[in-house]
């Protein structure tokens, strides 16, 4: 178990670095190349980098220290540090692209083509490379995570992708003559990037609340316990989110009778299993004698 923290821990670590030096190469080859040429769509997409800059480094300072053991601070665990980094990096996306929209906006109201020159295809060409190979190996770390954060930081470098490639169409349009194609790729895709980085802040506003799981959650979980064969009813069942994993809270009936070391076992079993299912974190069961009409939640009883 330790073993597996360990390596969980090392791999979050690894990820992040591949975040912070892509974008930080990113921003060095599109900066100067924006910078010397007068291209304000790279100028704007290195900017929008340094941003991203900032959300990897805040997510390999902060968000590694989810893997840390439970102590007496945090009793059950840091789990909630992981959504709290990522809906910080969806703060960002979402501000980065409102201000990318402004951007583009503007450059539709106030026009000023940068000189045509084939140098700033290849600073983009690097660029959408650049953030592919950081994407990839992100999503090829996070698969066997499955972390918030670094889902969100995948996400980023998606849309440095998207933005990338509309500075392309920009770049082509002034090369041949259509410079107003720059802003308005710009534009689409800043309203992409706001919303991408909204679905982000959503979805773990939700974790960061304990929100409850949903209907098939629960299905689960249910069908799980009544599938033991000691178990004569299920009741008071509560599930929410405690960090990016599920907690659950459940009064489980069994015979009255039975040994109380016998119960004990049951227990131990039942939240076993619970544990054993994706995405629940820990369990607590309260055993009942059955058929003593103390429930409240009639719908889940058998």
């Amino acid at each position: 178990m330790v073993d597996d923290a360990a390596d969980g821990r090392g791999g979050f670590v690894r990820a992040s670095w591949a975040n912070v030096l892509g974008n930080a190469v990113k921003i060095l080859v599109e900066g100067a190349a924006g910078l010397a040429f007068g291209s304000v769509a790279l100028v704007a997409d290195a900017a929008h980098s340094v941003a991203d800059l900032v959300a990897s480094v805040v997510v390999l300072v902060w968000g590694r220290s989810s893997f840390e053991e439970p102590d007496d601070t945090h009793p059950h665990g840091h789990d909630r540090i992981e959504p709290l980094t990522a809906l910080f990096v969806g703060a960002v996306i979402a501000v980065l692209g409102l201000y990318l929209f402004y951007e583009s906006v503007q450059g539709l109201v106030f026009p000023d083509p940068p000189a045509a020159s084939p140098l700033l295809l290849g600073a983009l060409g690097f660029a959408i490379a650049d953030m592919y190979l950081v994407y990839r190996y992100t999503e090829y770390v996070n698969a066997g995570l499955g972390s918030t954060a670094l889902e969100a930081l995948a996400t980023d470098c998606l849309n440095d992708i998207y933005t990338s490639f509309a500075a392309v169409v920009g770049v082509f349009g002034v090369l041949f003559g259509h410079p107003v194609l720059d802003p308005l790729a710009g534009a689409l895709v800043s309203v992409l990037v706001v919303y991408q980085g909204v679905e982000i802040g959503r979805e773990n506003v939700e974790y960061l609340t304990g929100a409850a799981a949903d209907a098939d959650q629960r299905a689960e979980i249910t069908g799980a316990l009544r599938d033991h064969p000691a178990v004569e009813g299920v009741h008071d069942l509560t599930v929410f989110y405690d960090g990016t994993v599920l907690e659950v809270e459940v009064h489980v009936e069994v015979d009255g009778d039975m040994p109380f070391r016998r119960a004990h076992d049951i227990e131990s079993d039942l939240i076993d299993r619970l544990r054993g299912l994706e995405d629940v974190g820990d369990a607590h069961i309260h055993l009942d004698p059955s058929g003593i009409g103390e429930w409240k939640d009639r719908d889940d009883n058998r």
